[in-house]
């Protein structure tokens, strides 16, 4: 009778639009922005896109709907959720307690990557980046920003109290509500700035580039290397692995089947990677700037190229609020899950959660706003703190937390297929058949161990 209570008494998404949003602003982030269209040019344009589609269908999706499944059936946190499905003495629910410290350590980068995007949302409207050449604008990035310890303290602060803020409201009232407003937000924005950019003077030769498949430039990459990349992007483009989509699965009930919903969910995430790129591209190309990846894209590229834009200081703005859209959008998903944990762990009421939450997480984002200052030195193996921050969550959690996810729900020692599939089956719409069986069995964990060795081999410089 307990657990019957619990499950009435738990909270619950609103809406289907509600949960596809949440669930798609979650996994939508900055790496879509900066990432995506950079590797798409690198390894070929049109036929990376169609390979990379071709492995989120067959990677991505599947791990998504057991997230979501797992989710649904326990009515449970990460932290719990394995508990609750799996038999006695098991111990898949260690699995569970590496998916909360996966999304804490996440935050502690991740939170401070938003701050950048908020301080650089407030230099674009006052005009501080304006008539600086592109030396000056790098400089900036680098001075003003990282080596800046104030204003980094004072952005990621401003992120990580309005992410618990809006959490403290509840699922419905608070998280559901300001993340539907930012993503259609943030589609809007996107889809208005990629429309003036494929309009500049020039941007037809980015949108061919980008757009049209260059088969020379694939095998100057190399066949291998272009598969290998696509599914990496469609493996780590949605954050499975550490129950990020299982928090939401919790919250949803079971008039639709699971399988159409991560469909829907994966199609949202792409959606958003594949319109940056017709912001990225049409605007490089018409004013002859390198697509460089990683950070400098975003806060050295473009703000280049908005200083030499017609109306570039308000092209400039309206892009970095849709970045802090996007990273804002996770931030809430992940600050969700780790309230859900320590509630469900502790025995505590939301609002303490969150009190409790916060102040932790504003002492831990500390090593990594440190490490481009004040511990800038501290850099074992070549690599900041960030960085060591990122591959412990991006090249070892991910992956093997995905792993561990899909031989639970596909063995007999774990959940079971069985289990697995009515459940995720449960509701109309697109849903699991049984031919998937021994793909999902034999084959995904393989590639997935493929994909993880391959990242620790590349992380050290040994591929």
């Amino acid at each position: 009778m307990e657990t019957v209570k619990k499950t009435k008494e738990r909270e619950s998404i609103g809406s289907r639009l509600g949960f596809i949003l949440m669930s798609a602003g979650c996994a939508i982030g900055i790496g879509n922005v900066w990432k995506f269209p950079y590797i798409v040019g690198q390894y070929g344009g049109g036929i990376f896109v169609l390979i990379y589609l071709i492995f989120l269908v067959i990677m991505g999706v599947p791990i998504m709907t057991m997230e979501f499944s797992m989710g649904r059936a326990a009515r449970k946190s990460p932290a719990l959720l394995y508990q609750q499905l799996e038999k006695p003495k098991q111990k898949w629910h260690i699995h569970g307690y590496a998916s909360v410290i996966g999304n804490v350590v996440l935050m502690m980068f991740y939170a401070v990557v938003a701050g950048w995007m908020l301080y650089y949302f407030k230099a674009t409207v006052f005009g501080e980046l304006k008539n600086l050449n592109t030396q000056e604008v790098g400089a900036f990035f680098s001075e003003r920003v990282l080596g800046n310890v104030w204003p980094m303290l004072i952005c990621t602060a401003i992120i990580v109290i309005a992410g618990f803020l809006v959490c403290a409201f509840g699922v419905k009232n608070g998280l559901e509500r300001v993340t539907k407003v930012m993503m259609i937000a943030l589609i809007v924005l996107m889809v208005a700035i990629a429309i003036y950019c494929c309009t500049l003077d020039g941007a037809s030769e980015g949108l061919k580039f980008y757009l049209i498949p260059n088969f020379t430039r694939m095998k100057e990459a190399g066949i291998g290397n272009v598969i290998v990349a696509a599914m990496n992007q469609a493996f780590f483009t949605l954050s499975l692995g550490i129950g990020a989509m299982a928090i939401f699965g919790s919250y949803i009930d079971k008039e639709r089947a699971l399988f159409g919903e991560a469909i829907n969910v994966a199609a949202l995430d792409t959606f958003v990677a594949f319109t940056s790129g017709l912001i990225v591209f049409p605007a490089c190309f018409a004013f002859n700037t390198g697509v460089d990846s990683g950070p400098n894209l975003i806060f050295v590229t473009l703000p280049n190229i908005f200083n030499n834009m017609p109306l570039g200081q308000f092209w400039g703005s309206l892009f970095f609020v849709f970045m802090i859209f996007a990273a804002f959008s996770t931030v809430l998903g992940v600050f969700e899950l780790i309230i859900a944990c320590t509630c469900d762990m502790f025995g505590w009421s939301r609002v303490k959660s969150c009190i409790i939450d916060c102040l932790v997480m504003l002492v831990l984002v500390l090593p990594c706003i440190f490490g481009f200052n004040l511990l800038s030195d501290f850099a074992p193996a070549g690599k900041n703190i960030m960085d060591w921050e990122d591959f412990l969550v991006s090249n070892v959690l991910l992956p093997l937390g995905s792993l561990t996810l899909v031989l639970f729900c596909v063995t007999k020692k774990g959940w079971g297929w069985k289990n697995f599939t009515e459940e995720a089956n449960t509701g109309k719409g697109a849903k699991v058949k049984n031919w998937m069986r021994g793909y999902l069995t034999y084959v995904l964990p393989i590639v997935i161990v493929v994909l993880f060795v391959v990242g620790i081999l590349q992380t050290f410089g040994v591929i």
